[in-house]
């Protein structure tokens, strides 16, 4: 690109968009971010849009909402400053209370996806109002406030079947009620490089009418889960040149934590109880889809264990970011069990890596 590529991101997590321009050695600015952390305002909602409405400017709103950020440490935001240059006035807080319209005309690329329970309030009516008090809201408007080139909406595949199917309808009116062009399609982190099973729906929308953009086709999957463990890959041997990882063989003893005692070892491998039974299997070529909340180690029909000299232990933190698509010069800066949440709430980093491209090319940038 002749110029930078002005992103905007929400529900902005670790990154994976940005992180995928960083691999893509695409020049790039992030205008904003917007992340909670899990973590609210202090404060009840109600009051908090009455005060916001007596306010004049996007600054007096600002620091409004900044004197009511909780005491509690925002890891999600420490870990997103930790690795992405910007300016950290402009990372938001809560999208709830977010007025975007200072950023209007100064995004390109604007890409987020609101949490899936968001969806249970849905109404099926018309245009945006339809989709008040649901965070798939907040996207909207924030869409519809920034107005940019083009945006992209990602949520688990059953939001095409969610309440038969009238949610997804729903989504694809209110898009269209901002006069955005959308196309989607449910892509599989296993068909874009990772060895993770891990099916999303994208939608990408247009502000003007496109005629040449199609989504990254399906390509071979080169690697198993096993080469992106530590015990064959040492930290700093997991790499990539542009689009393509590059793992440097060689492994190293992994911490002793990450071992199954003999105690839970038991409940680990069980098939399960209550008339809920799965198959402990272990050592997946391909893994299962990493959860937010794999910290508390689930059984093995549901989560990741491998064996490492005959003993079972859970995928290290580092190990899960790598089966997100972050390279080792991701810096962990917080704790091992925020990091387990953080690399489960992400979307996959090399999804984006083939995405971009495509979007570029279809607006010609």
């Amino acid at each position: 690109m002749n110029k930078k590529l002005r992103i905007g991101t929400l529900f902005s997590g670790i990154g994976a968009a940005e992180f995928a321009l960083k691999r893509l050695g695409i020049p790039h600015e992030i205008v904003f971010a917007c992340d909670n952390g899990e973590l609210s305002l202090k404060g009840d909602d109600e009051v908090i849009k009455t005060e916001l409405a007596k306010l004049n400017t996007v600054k007096e709103r600002k620091a409004y909402l900044n004197s009511l950020l909780p005491k509690k440490v925002n890891f999600v935001r420490q870990s997103y400053l930790a690795n992405y240059d910007m300016d950290e006035s402009d990372f938001h807080h809560d999208v709830r209370f977010m007025d975007a319209t200072e950023y209007k005309g100064k995004v390109d690329l604007l890409v987020g996806g609101s949490p899936c329970q968001s969806f249970t309030l849905l109404g099926y009516q018309k245009g945006l109002e339809e989709a008040r008090g649901t965070l798939f809201y907040e996207f909207a408007r924030i869409v519809n406030e920034v107005q940019p080139k083009v945006f992209i909406y990602e949520n688990v595949q059953g939001l095409t079947k969610h309440d038969r199917g009238r949610t997804w309808e729903v989504v694809q009116r209110v898009f269209q009620s901002l006069d955005y062009h959308i196309h989607y399609k449910i892509l599989d982190a296993v068909e874009q490089g990772i060895p993770q099973k891990r099916r999303r729906i994208f939608v990408v929308g247009f502000k003007e009418t496109v005629t040449n953009f199609e989504f990254p086709e399906p390509q071979p999957l080169k690697y198993t889960m096993q080469d992106f463990l530590q015990d064959n890959v040492a930290f700093g041997g997991f790499t990539s040149k542009g689009a393509a990882l590059q793992l440097k063989k060689g492994g190293e003893l992994v911490d002793e934590k990450y071992f199954l005692s003999e105690k839970i070892l038991p409940g680990i491998m069980s098939s399960g109880t209550g008339g809920f039974y799965m198959t402990p299997e272990i050592d997946l070529p391909i893994a299962r889809p990493l959860m937010s909340s794999m910290h508390k180690m689930h059984r093995a029909g549901e989560d990741n264990y491998v064996t490492t000299n005959g003993r079972i232990r859970k995928l290290t933190p580092r190990e899960c970011l790598r089966l997100m698509g972050f390279t080792d010069d991701f810096k962990q800066v917080v704790s091992d069990t925020q990091m387990y949440r953080q690399a489960g709430n992400s979307i996959v980093v090399d999804v984006f890596v083939n995405l971009i491209p495509k979007i570029l090319k279809a607006i010609g940038e």
